[in-house]
């Protein structure tokens, strides 16, 4: 398990990872760690913790978290 309580570039990548493919995003390939700006690593991090816990989402859930997820992304 990693130790995601450093803000690092690394960590960002990986949860970002780990939530594109929990989540089965088609779009993921679009989705890139670097497009996250380290100032939201806490965010990022909630959102993670969200998306682990859970073992299957609703259509409507994936929507929502696609949607924070973006809100998240650099401009």
């Amino acid at each position: 398990m990693k130790n995601l309580n450093e803000a690092t570039q690394e960590n960002v990548e990986f949860m970002i990872e780990a939530i594109k493919n929990k989540l089965r995003m088609a779009t993921g390939a679009a989705m890139q760690a670097t497009h996250f700006n380290m100032d939201q690593y806490e965010d990022i991090k909630d959102l993670y913790e969200v998306v682990s816990s859970k073992d299957k989402f609703s259509i409507s859930e994936v929507e929502a978290l696609v949607s924070e997820l973006g809100k998240l992304r650099n401009k």
